[in-house]
């Protein structure tokens, strides 16, 4: 089912914060409702608003992170921990993330021989900010709001 489809406004809630149960529940994006939007939806969503906030970088790492935990070879995960660490962690990176001192210090220390969990603290402090800021801020946001009209046939388009 597409986001233009005929849907309940609470099935459109609902397929949206599932994106914010990864560390509890079955896995990102997992899909926990029949009737929910797929979960490539419900994210998509998530990031048009990020990048309307001009906060985009924290999903991208957050993603990043997830597809770094997958990696075994170790020469795949230097590799990737330096390009992780070059996009969103160094000073100045083009889409640096915010995070004190300690967190990056633990990163830095860890890019000779980085291991599955070497961006899980960070990523957790990520995950935090979308869940307790941008996240509530979306739900209350001009899109969300637009694409529960859809959703519940009270509009067709999506003007956002």
């Amino acid at each position: 089912m597409a986001l233009t489809d005929s849907m309940k406004p609470s099935d459109l809630s609902h397929s949206v914060s599932f994106f914010l149960a990864r560390e509890r529940h079955q896995g990102p994006f997992h899909n926990p409702h029949p009737l929910s939007l797929p979960p490539t939806d419900g994210k998509a969503a998530f990031c048009i608003f990020l990048k309307s906030e001009f906060c985009e970088e924290n999903i991208e790492f957050w993603t990043a992170c997830e597809d770094f935990k997958t990696l075994t070879s170790p020469k795949d995960l230097v590799s990737k921990a330096n390009t992780i660490y070059e996009e969103f962690i160094r000073s100045e990176a083009p889409k640096e993330i915010n995070l004190d001192f300690n967190t990056k210090n633990a990163i830095e220390q860890s890019l000779n021989a980085p291991t599955a969990t070497s961006f899980l603290a960070a990523q957790k402090k990520v995950y935090s900010l979308m869940e307790n800021n941008s996240y509530p801020r979306f739900i209350h946001s001009e899109l969300y709001k637009e694409l529960c009209a859809v959703a519940s046939g009270k509009s067709k388009v999506i003007k956002y």
